[in-house]
């Protein structure tokens, strides 16, 4: 299957995962664990936004920076500017944060609840230009299930 097909085959499942009475965090969990398995990237995880840094939360993958602040690297750009952040060669991201040396390309989704940023979802891959638009419209899609 080709990514679109990959996503298309996913999206219905996540959403029958997505557990409106549960916590936010669980549903981040199995979130991150769907992606992780089906696509096999390197890092996989939400970082939760807390007071005025992004926090750890959910994650698949090696280990991660645990504190990010508003505005720093990817993640931090992210949320600043309230938008999808793809980067095809992390190397190239100024002030980008390397948690990892094995990171190549990097994708960020910010997770709005009524208007407000409360997340991010944060994908590594270990290979340059693995992100593009049709990860950014189906990883949209995903995060707004997030109850």
């Amino acid at each position: 299957m080709n990514k679109t097909e990959q996503y298309t085959s996913l999206l219905p499942q996540i959403e029958s995962v997505m557990d409106s009475n549960a916590d936010i965090i669980a549903n981040m969990a199995n979130m991150a664990a769907m992606l992780h398995e089906t696509f096999g990237f390197w890092w996989t995880g939400f970082y939760r936004v807390i007071g005025n840094e992004l926090v750890l939360g959910p994650f698949q993958g090696p280990l991660a920076c645990t504190r990010i602040a508003y505005g720093r690297g990817v993640c931090g750009t992210a949320w600043k500017e309230r938008r999808t952040v793809v980067v095809p060669d992390v190397e190239q991201f100024p002030g980008h944060i390397a948690c990892s040396s094995a990171s190549r390309s990097e994708i960020v989704v910010p997770v709005f609840r009524n208007g407000t940023i409360i997340a991010v979802l944060d994908i590594d891959s270990d290979q340059l230009n693995t992100f593009d638009q049709t990860d950014a419209e189906f990883l949209k899609k995903m995060v707004e299930l997030l109850k």
